[in-house]
Formats: structure tokens, C-alpha cells, sequence
């Protein structure tokens, strides 16, 4: 999931405004279809708002008389969904298409927000070509597909070489297991005073950032390959904070704890994720960042903070599991899908323009000028993406080793209480043994005690 800064109250006041003025929500205008959206916080970054505004003007073209309206909210991804919720939740104001995050479809489907696309999928060419991991993260416990995924995302560990020069380290660094990543960063506090040594997201404030980016990357990491550490699918029950729940805290409190992070105010920030991109990595101030695949499109000439010597200066290793044990490497995968209202009453308007979004050509635009990862076999061959970006080829690599996050509708309640776990365990608040021991009386009200399995290492 990427990362965006916290809520700009007035843009998001402008975009609520600009929806009562319209009059009569998405049924007033049957020409017009009406696209809600998540714009980034850094004003400086409108890969989104270009992209669309191009697609917009393919579908008008291509549909005479009908119309386009985008509604961007520029707001922290957990404000971005609260207000899409509120504005689905009535037909006056409910958008016909908006942009979904995997981790919340099942929840927006169970609230009754989202509408099925079987029938439109199912006569969809396109369709074929999307990976199988990427349609099951936009289809819901009912069988049914709510979403079509537009790109998803790896992790893995950025390091800056010049750093790791002056400590000794080699440009080739690949850590094998967790030990060899706090080795590292222990000897780059010793011999390059002044640099933040290692940055791992944590905490409540930046929200799915921290749990996904830091905890997650952290706890499938824990256990044997094929693991489930969180969520057991087959038993459909959630697993308790057992041994390597305690692990994963244990490491966040270790990099806190001995200060090879950040101030704890500096990564209690929810605008850390933008700090990360835009100052401590450009500027020279971190050595490493357990972050994701797209950071590079913000270095690029059009990106927030152009960095042409980037490429050169970062180098990639992929995150290890916890002792080096098999398959060795772990990483996480997201990705956000295009949805239609339930309340839609336009929702063939809508469908057409997810297959102008979803043309070849628009589909492999958006994962190069995004950074993402494609979901479609026929993307993933084409030239412009296969050589649109340093470390595509490494990160696209990564997803033989990647997790996704369960789709269950109460996981953004227990990732709540994971990021509580995480900032009393990074602040020491409590031991992580007392921070799993929260966590697991959390989960036992959220998923209701008969869905809970004993945790597990």
C-alpha cells in the first residue's frame, strides 16, 4: 500500500463541496459519469490527476455526449476511505466509480458500498490477461469480483551506498536473516554518526503504512514458507500474537530501542512515509528504508523531488526472513482496484470507463508513470514497462516471495489494533509480550473469540 501524508482539511472540504454543488449525486446526470479518487498530499506529484485527466479526455472523445467528472480528495489514505464512505453512502452524493484499496474492499462490500462486475467481466476480453493473485484480491468472500485491479506493488530494503562505503559495508549487500540487517545498521551508527541508520514504519499515526510496510514485512517473515502468521484462510480464523508476533515487535522495539531509527517523534509522524522520499533518502540522511517499489517514480524528472544521481547512489537487497530459513526473502503485496458505487446510477457509464482506464495502452502508461507493478501479462511483456525504471526488474522479481494481506472485511479494525501493538512495543510503552497480549484481547472482540486460533511462531 502506498504511502500518503495526513488529511488537507481544505481540499477535502472543497472536493465535499464541489459534490453538493453538482445537485443531485450520481443519478442527476446520466451522461455524466462521476470518479472519485485519492490525490497525493504532496502537491508537488499529480501522476494520478495527469493520467486521468488523459483518460477523460480518450473517453469523450470516444463516447460523444458524455462527460467525465473527477473528484480528487487529497487526504492520508485512512481519511481518503472514511470520506469515500460517507460520500457511497447516499445516493445524492455517491460517486459512480472510485479508486479502491484491496485492503478495504471486503469491508466496503459487507457495508453494502460496492457493486458486483461479474456480468461486465465476464464478457470482457481484458479480463484474461490479469493474473490470477491480482483478481483474487479484488474478489470478496461472496464469490464475486467487486474490482479490477490497475497495478500492484513490492517491498524490499533501499540502501545508500555512499553510506555503506564510509561504514565498510559492500555495494553488493544482501542480508540473509534479521541479524545481518541490525549488524548493519549498528555499524553504520558507529562509523557514519549524523545519518538515521534504518527506517521501519510503526505506529498508529501513518495507519496501513506501518502495519503493512513494517509489522507485515516483518511477520511473514517469521514463520516456514506457506505459513499464514496472521490469518489462517482455510480455518477462516485470525491467529493470536504468539511467538512470531512477539519477534516482529521485539525487532521494531530493538531498532528504538538501541536508536537506529529515527526520533520516535519523527517516525510517529503520519507524514513519514513523504519525509522518507522526499528529504532523509534524497538528502543523505538515512541509510536504510525497508519501503516499497515505487519510491523511485518520485526521483524521476517529473516526480515530487527530481534526483537524477538516484539509481546510482541506492542499492536494493531483498528483505530476509527472520533466521534465513525458506524460501529466504519475504515481501508484501497491495495494490488498488477501480469500483462502482452501489448507488450508482450509472454504473454501465462506469464500466466503460474502467475499459478506456484499462486499454493496453493506458494500462501500461499508469505502471510506468506510477511505478507499479503489473497485473496484466501482456504489461508485464511490453518493453516500455519492462525499461521504464532502475530496479523494476528486482522488484518484479519479489513477487514470487509476496504476501498479501487477508481480504477479510474486519482487517482494517485488526490492522488498528496491530499499529497500537507496534507504538507501545517501538515506545516501550509495553513489552512486546504485553503488546501482543493487548493485541490478542483486541482481536478476540473484533473477529469474536470462536474465529481466533492460537498463535503461532
Amino acid at each position: 500500500m502506498r504511502p500518503t501524508a495526513p488529511l488537507i482539511l481544505a481540499a477535502t472540504l472543497t472536493a465535499a463541496v464541489g459534490l453538493t454543488a453538482c445537485g443531485g449525486g450520481s443519478g442527476s446526470d446520466p451522461d455524466t459519469v462521476k470518479v472519485a479518487y485519492n490525490r497525493s498530499t504532496d502537491n508537488k506529484i499529480r501522476f494520478k490527476d495527469n493520467h486521468l485527466a488523459e483518460v477523460k479526455k480518450q473517453f469523450e472523445k470516444a463516447h460523444p455526449g458524455k462527460k467525465v467528472k473527477l473528484i480528487p480528495i487529497q487526504a492520508q489514505d485512512n481519511d481518503y476511505a472514511t470520506k469515500v464512505q460517507q460520500m457511497m453512502r447516499s445516493p445524492k452524493t455517491a460517486p459512480d466509480l472510485v479508486y479502491e484499496d484491496t485492503f478495504r474492499i471486503n469491508s466496503d462490500i459487507k457495508a453494502g458500498y460496492l457493486r458486483p462486475l461479474d456480468d461486465y467481466l465476464a464478457t470482457w476480453k481484458s479480463w484474461d490477461q490479469f493474473v490470477d493473485t491480482a483478481k483474487a484480491a479484488a474478489k470478496a468472500e461472496d464469490g464475486k469480483t467487486y474490482g479490477v485491479p490497475d497495478g500492484t506493488d513490492t517491498r524490499g530494503l533501499w540502501f545508500n551506498k555512499e553510506i555503506f562505503a564510509k561504514a565498510g559495508l559492500p555495494a553488493d549487500w544482501a542480508p540473509k536473516n534479521w541479524d545481518e540487517v541490525l549488524d548493519a545498521a549498528r555499524t553504520i551508527k558507529k562509523k557514519v554518526p549524523g545519518v538515521i541508520p534504518l527506517n521501519v514504519y510503526t505506529g498508529k499515526a501513518p495507519g496501513e503504512t506501518s502495519v503493512m510496510q513494517g509489522f507485515e514485512m516483518l511477520l511473514y517473515g517469521t514463520g516456514d514458507a506457506g505459513a499464514h502468521p496472521l490469518y489462517d484462510p482455510k480455518a477462516k480464523k485470525w491467529v493470536t500474537g504468539g511467538k512470531g508476533f512477539q519477534d516482529a515487535l521485539t525487532f521494531l522495539r530493538t531498532v528504538y530501542s538501541e536508536k537506529l531509527g529515527p526520533d520516535i517523534s519523527d517516525a510517529l509522524d503520519p507524514n513519514v512515509g513523504t519525509t522518507v522520499y522526499s528529504e532523509w533518502l534524497p538528502e543523505g540522511k538515512l541509510a536504510i528504508a525497508l519501503d516499497g517499489s515505487w519510491l523511485g517514480q518520485n526521483w524521476l524528472k517529473t516526480g515530487g523531488k527530481p534526483w537524477p544521481e538516484w539509481s546510482r547512489t541506492l542499492g536494493l537487497a531483498a528483505m530476509p526472513t527472520q533466521h534465513g530459513q525458506a524460501p529466504g526473502k519475504v515481501s508484501m503485496s497491495g495494490g488498488w482496484t477501480w469500483a462502482i458505487s452501489a448507488k450508482s446510477k450509472n454504473p454501465d457509464l462506469a464500466w466503460k470507463f474502467i475499459e478506456q482506464l484499462q486499454t493496453k495502452d493506458n494500462a501500461v502508461t499508469w505502471d510506468v508513470v506510477d511505478a507499479q507493478i503489473a497485473v496484466r501479462k501482456d504489461v508485464a511483456r511490453d518493453p516500455e514497462y519492462t525499461s521504464s525504471m532502475p530496479g523494476i526488474t528486482f522488484f518484479t522479481s519479489l513477487v514470487t516471495y509476496t504476501h498479501y494481506r487477508p481480504t477479510t472485511p474486519v482487517y482494517p479494525q485488526v490492522s488498528t489494533a496491530i499499529g497500537e501493538a507496534m507504538e507501545a512495543a517501538t515506545t516501550g510503552d509495553s513489552s512486546p509480550e504485553k503488546a501482543a497480549a493487548s493485541y490478542d484481547g483486541q482481536l478476540k472482540s473484533i473477529a469474536d473469540g470462536a474465529t481466533v486460533a492460537a498463535g503461532r511462531g
